[in-house]
């Protein structure tokens, strides 16, 4: 994730900022679809993040335009608030919220174009800022497994029991409430959940980037995949299984929507030598968001070797999102070499089915608290 600090170099002081909270903004049906979240902090910076995947690390100035872009203040209005609040002459500032506007407009439209280099900003190393909430929280739903899957796949004895509907949507109101925007929903199998879908949409209606992690079998399915399109669900990432058919039916099935859609892909010691020929076959179906991991550390060169691949078919790797807990070690989807990713516990938190919360998943030594018993305070410690 990009990050991006001093947007101006001239701070300016004993300012009163505005309050601390957090707003949303989606585009209406008339234009490219976006989605844009502001979380204010205390002392007026802000983190401004674009359709989940750019944060921006904003100083108090650059919050303050962010603020006034979401909200739709008229220019005139925004230059006279800014002009007064930061002692600037009006035209000023006028001039400078429209600068500010128009560069981020073009990040956000433009695929691919990195806000660094574009905007002129200082990179800060992913995930080294200090965060009043986490950008997202992983929820696995459940540890149930679909039929034919070995259950002891899944970590069950951990958990005592499922959290019901109306608790699921108490934490995803308490998310948004502490700032956190985006949710993804996980498992074990997280279709298994008959009110996956409402509780999709009750994240949805809150404000929330919702993403959903599924072995996908279900989504062949024309009726229940047009349930979970209708909820307004943001983002897919599909757990392909290479070597059955069924799953590579409901991928067809998918990729004409226009839900976007991240297949992951495990490499491992049965599919290694057609792994080449499944990415190019995943290339003919227009995929374009790829997550590849290796099941086993001797599959490192190979993984390496793919990964070049993957850039010459045109797909774009994905690193920061987990997968279902299935046949293969979750842990080791995220990567082989850096088992604890950088940005667990901080970034993001993953919360167990019974509402434990760990750094991220597989970290089961490490648990920070339940979310629905605990203070936040507890679970996330500033």
């Amino acid at each position: 994730m990009a990050s991006v600090v001093n947007f101006f170099r001239n701070q300016l002081t004993r300012v009163q900022p505005l309050a601390a909270e957090t707003h949303h903004f989606q585009s209406g049906p008339e234009g490219p679809a976006y989605r844009l979240h502001l979380r204010l902090e205390k002392d007026g910076s802000g983190i401004l993040i674009i359709n989940a995947s750019i944060v921006l690390h904003l100083n108090p100035t650059a919050a303050e335009f962010a603020y006034h872009m979401i909200k739709g203040t008229p220019p005139e209005e925004a230059a006279k608030q800014i002009a007064k609040r930061y002692r600037i002459g009006r035209s000023q500032a006028m001039e400078d919220y429209l600068g500010f506007q128009e560069r981020l407009q073009t990040l956000i439209h433009t695929p691919n174009l990195d806000p660094t280099t574009f905007l002129d900003f200082e990179r800060v190393a992913p995930h080294s800022q200090t965060l009043s909430a986490p950008l997202r929280l992983d929820c696995a739903l459940t540890y149930r497994l679909p039929q034919g899957v070995d259950a002891s796949d899944a970590p069950t004895k951990r958990v005592d029991r499922e959290l019901t509907t109306q608790e699921w949507q108490t934490i995803l109101d308490r998310a948004w409430a502490v700032g956190v925007p985006h949710i993804t929903f996980t498992g074990g199998e997280p279709t298994l959940r008959d009110d996956l879908p409402g509780l999709i949409a009750h994240a949805e209606k809150i404000g929330h980037v919702t993403g959903l992690l599924t072995t996908g079998l279900k989504l062949a399915d024309p009726e229940y995949l047009q349930t979970l399109l209708q909820t307004g669900l943001d983002h897919l990432l599909f757990i392909l299984e290479p070597a059955n058919p069924a799953s590579w039916n409901a991928l067809e099935a998918v990729m004409p929507t226009d839900l976007f859609t991240t297949v992951h892909l495990t490499v491992t010691p049965e599919n290694t030598a057609q792994a080449g020929e499944i990415l190019e076959r995943l290339g003919r179906m227009n995929v374009k968001s790829l997550s590849i991991s290796a099941s086993e550390s001797s599959l490192l060169e190979t993984l390496h070797a793919l990964h070049n691949k993957v850039t010459g078919l045109g797909m774009t790797l994905r690193w920061d999102l987990p997968v279902p807990y299935s046949a293969e070690n979750p842990v080791a989807h995220e990567t082989i070499e850096d088992q604890n990713p950088s940005g667990a516990g901080k970034a993001w938190l993953y919360i167990e089915p019974d509402g434990d919360v760990l750094p991220t998943q597989g970290m089961a030594d490490q648990i920070l608290g339940n979310i629905l018993k605990d203070p936040w305070e507890k679970i996330y410690p500033h």
